[in-house]
């Protein structure tokens, strides 16, 4: 393990300390410090405080690095079908059905089995069931996401999720037809009080904001939408479009039970992300066209 320590001087104190070592140690996302706050890994003056400590100055500040973990997740030969890849970071194009971990149960087959076959390197930050991964998507969502190869660039991408500087926008086909053309759902959300593993609306939940664009209505009483997102919430869309009358087509969690098109999993594609590039520090997009079965599924509702 490695022990990094740091002195308090006047032009940091007063400052959370949770903050001040985000800012003093490269590399590493914020998510990441506060959990060796909370674990009892950083000391001020050899004792362990809590992440909304104010420093002060004289503090020492002593923070024990875990060592890195080996990964242990078995490499698989999956194609991937790759939009982009540099040294610091790769973008997929992600298939319907393909999981984005291993989880209990599912240990074979996911994103970051065939990552690790494919590349040299990822980000140790999330650990060895999640290397290299910043964000998710559903199982059943297909579209862009993008990959860390290295702990620099995933704390980098890490702070533009967090800050909600990414660009984002998903095609949702949606059960109903719209009145007004675009509009926004502000709900906070957090986990189901009775099924923990559903979202819900929620009072003491953390605050979710959907953009969203009509494109096209249909005779069948669908619609196909644009989602932007504002924030980046566990099944954020879903829950939000169910909402207010338009749940996912093909969602049975949060919508109809019997879904239309004898479908499997809901139909949403995450179709454009943009971010700064870690290294290059320039504004980069990348878009993905509508798999197969969904561009089927619109051509016969436009006949």
């Amino acid at each position: 393990m490695e022990e990094l320590n740091f002195i308090i001087n006047e032009e940091n104190k007063g400052e959370r300390i949770d903050k001040y070592i985000s800012n003093i140690i490269d590399g590493k996302s914020r998510s990441f410090l506060k959990g060796l706050i909370d674990n009892g890994s950083v000391t001020v003056n050899g004792k362990v405080q809590k992440s909304n400590y104010n420093v002060k100055c004289g503090d020492n500040i002593t923070v024990v690095m875990p060592e890195p973990m080996i990964l242990n997740v078995t490499p698989e030969n999956i194609e991937l079908d790759i939009v982009y890849e540099d040294e610091d970071l790769i973008v997929i194009n992600k298939p319907k059905g393909m999981i984005i971990h291993p989880a209990p149960g599912v240990y074979t087959g996911t994103l970051v089995n065939a990552l690790l076959y494919h590349c040299k390197n990822l980000s140790g930050i999330n650990g060895v069931i999640r290397p290299g991964i910043v964000h998710r998507i559903d199982k059943d969502t297909t579209g862009i996401i993008v990959v860390a190869k290295n702990d620099e660039a995933h704390a980098f991408l890490s702070d533009q999720f967090k800050e909600h500087t990414i660009k984002r926008e998903y095609y949702a086909l949606v059960e109903g037809k719209f009145m007004k053309t675009e509009g926004s759902v502000d709900k906070p959300l957090g986990r189901h009080k009775r099924d923990r593993i559903k979202m819900a609306i929620t009072s003491d939940g953390k605050r979710a904001v959907t953009h969203y664009e009509v494109l096209e209505q249909y005779d069948n009483g669908t619609s196909l939408v644009k989602c932007s997102l504002e924030t980046g919430r566990t099944h954020q869309i879903r829950v939000h479009m169910a909402s207010i009358s338009h749940p996912v087509v093909g969602d049975t969690i949060y919508g109809l039970k019997k879904p239309r098109y004898k479908l499997d999993g809901q139909v949403l594609h995450a179709k454009t992300l943009g971010f700064i590039h870690p290294t290059k520090k320039e504004y980069m997009e990348f878009n993905s066209e509508l798999p197969s079965y969904y561009e089927d599924i619109l051509t016969n509702l436009r006949k």
